[in-house]
């Protein structure tokens, strides 16, 4: 075919809502999933925009163009879960059928985002935007605010800090500390705010959905990945108890913050490299199950141990310079030593991890050009 008609449905309404697995490939079928999705929820954009696709391929048809139509879905989790799975199926469709040109229907801006994806693999002719013309009655405040509050993605981006001040609130009052509530309050909305302002809802969303296929596919990365997200709670609480008992004697301008945050660190660290190492510990036995090289991962867990002696080293170090420390490591001119010692350890550790995954991949690299000659000349 010449030209393919994309329409597109990034939130997966058509699955969600119409219950229809995609993609929807030809005229038939997306008269079909447009008539459910619009008996399913009739105020649905993603409907229209079907139908608009629809147009288009009658009006190329009629004037005998070499058309068809498709409609891919994403996922119910907005962002890098939803524009993977979609640029899957394309490439699926494009690998059975040869595809020249393409036209893009979407309802908004949300779901022309794909463009860049769509365009990266074939010619795009033209962008069809579809918009709802509506009545008066629609337009009035009250059905505009309901509708936009409906939306799961801004319902959560305005309603979650709210519920989380109340609720921080509240536990403040039953405490008898309200005096905290105000800090409790911003510093929960403020690392609410950074973690969608950074889009870490997408990169969580993703890892959520990956160790959820390795739990089914019984892999050892869920074990190693769930002792990994408890092992890093239990470093927080730690790191933040110890923080706690420094703040609560003198406070935090007495000591500093460097003094805090170096009491956490010194404190923590061994249990987030410990977390890490799990991690990728289940990852090396997999790929080794499955035939496949570890070298990175390897590496990556010299990488994790090195960078845990730096920070253990100097964190230690400014802790006996301000006589916060017990025992051995009371000793500012020890710790001294202990900082420059590790430092070197985690340098040349480091420098190891480097050495290893580049050999190997050499190696790799090598192999695989031999077995590409093999081929070649079979």
């Amino acid at each position: 075919m010449q030209t393919l008609i994309i329409c597109i449905d990034r939130d997966n309404d058509l699955g969600e809502k119409a219950k229809l697995e995609t993609p929807i490939i030809g005229r038939e079928a997306n008269v079909q999933a447009a008539v459910a999705l619009g008996i399913a929820d009739p105020e649905d954009s993603d409907t229209n925009t079907i139908f608009g696709g629809i147009r288009i391929l009658d009006e190329l048809r009629a004037k005998g163009a070499d058309v068809e139509l498709i409609s891919f879905a994403g996922d119910k989790n907005v962002g890098v879960i939803s524009d993977q799975k979609i640029a899957d199926q394309l490439e699926t469709f494009l690998k059975m059928n040869e595809v020249q040109r393409a036209i893009f229907v979407s309802d908004g801006a949300e779901d022309e985002t794909l463009i860049p994806i769509v365009q990266s693999r074939m010619k795009i002719d033209s962008v069809k935007r579809i918009v709802v013309m509506q009545s008066e009655r629609l337009e009035s405040t009250y059905y505009i605010l309901k509708h936009v509050f409906s939306d799961p993605k801004i319902s959560q981006t305005f309603f979650v800090p709210l519920g989380l001040a109340f609720l921080i609130y509240a536990i403040f009052l039953l405490a008898h500390y309200p005096e905290g509530a105000i800090v409790g309050i911003l510093a929960a909305v403020g690392l609410y705010m950074l973690y969608r302002g950074f889009g870490l809802d997408d990169i969580v969303a993703l890892e959520k959905e990956r160790l959820w296929d390795a739990f089914l596919k019984q892999r050892m990365v869920f074990i190693s990945y769930t002792a990994a997200i408890l092992t890093s709670l239990v470093a927080t609480a730690y790191g933040a108890m110890e923080v706690w008992k420094l703040y609560s004697a003198e406070g935090v301008w007495y000591h500093g913050t460097l003094t805090l945050i170096s009491v956490f660190a010194n404190a923590s660290v061994w249990w987030y490299a410990g977390a890490l190492l799990l991690a990728n510990l289940g990852k090396i036995f997999d790929l080794r199950m499955e035939g496949k090289p570890i070298y990175r991962n390897v590496s990556i867990s010299l990488f994790v141990i090195a960078t845990g002696l730096l920070f253990w080293g100097a964190s230690t170090y400014i802790l006996a310079a301000l006589s916060l420390s017990e025992g051995v490591t009371n000793d500012a001119s020890l710790t001294l030593q202990y900082f420059v010692y590790s430092t070197i350890i985690a340098v040349l550790i480091a420098l190891a991890g480097i050495k290893y995954s580049v050999s190997n991949q050499t190696s790799e690299n090598k192999k695989g050009k031999k077995e590409r000659r093999n081929e070649k000349f079979a």
